[in-house]
């Protein structure tokens, strides 16, 4: 059963507690709004949206420095033990990933403005969709996080799979429209380095999750880390002549 939290002798605690964890739900959202304004730039090839999405992430910086800064405080000063260490230390490691995933959706934002020089090419309509489902997971695993829910971490640690194998689809895809064309290779380049960064925010979504699990549990989620990406040993044969 997890650990029911129970009021400190020192409210203040309490509160800075409190404070630390709604800071880190702010970068989340941060984080979230981000990715879905990256993947809105990319689809609708707005230069501007994509150049907004690069400044923003510097807020992310900042929420994250924010929050460092408060949970060493809280070490430093409150000495915290069992759940209340816990609650610390899953902070730093959340406002980490998190991070990460800021600075994803601001490389997405980058190359899509890169994107925007070429005409558009088919795999291009995949990556939204596979984004779509990174967005999902990373709302769930927040969701998770305020809910002290275990379970619903499990859930999007399980569904990390499922973003691999869109992403393994999607390179076979691309790669095959570089090899029939070379006029696709700069904007199907572009794509494949968007894909793998969507990919990457899937794997720190995923990282979210085990602290979640640990955080309300004590204990790490058991079994191998389910993994659907191949694309390490995929081989596309050039098409045939006719």
């Amino acid at each position: 059963m997890p650990e029911t939290k129970s009021e400190h002798t020192v409210r203040s605690f309490d509160k800075e507690l409190t404070h630390l964890s709604q800071t880190l739900l702010r970068m989340g959202g941060l984080a979230e709004m981000q990715l879905a304004q990256a993947i809105d730039a990319m689809s609708r090839r707005n230069t501007d949206l994509a150049a907004q999405v690069v400044q923003n992430d510097v807020q992310i910086d900042a929420l994250e420095q924010e929050i460092s800064e408060l949970a060493v405080q809280l070490l430093a000063l409150r000495q915290p033990v069992a759940s209340d260490l816990r609650e610390v230390i899953a902070a730093l490691k959340i406002s980490s990933d998190l991070e990460r995933i800021g600075d994803y959706a601001a490389n997405v934002a980058k190359r899509s403005m890169a994107l925007n020089q070429v005409p558009p090419t088919e795999p291009s309509h995949t990556v939204p969709r596979m984004a779509q489902l990174v967005l999902a997971n990373i709302k769930r695993v927040l969701d998770a996080y305020v809910e002290r829910d275990p379970h619903k971490a499990v859930d999007v640690w399980e569904s990390d799979a499922e973003v691999d194998e869109m992403y393994t689809s999607l390179f076979r895809e691309t790669l095959t429209y570089m090899m029939e064309d070379p006029r696709n290779i700069t904007p199907c380049t572009h794509l494949l380095f968007i894909a793998k960064n969507v990919e990457r925010m899937g794997d720190h979504a995923t990282n979210v999750a085990e602290v979640v699990h640990f955080l309300v549990t004590g204990s790490q989620i058991q079994g191998g880390r389910p993994k659907g990406d191949t694309t390490s040993y995929a081989v596309v044969s050039p098409p045939e002549e006719a």
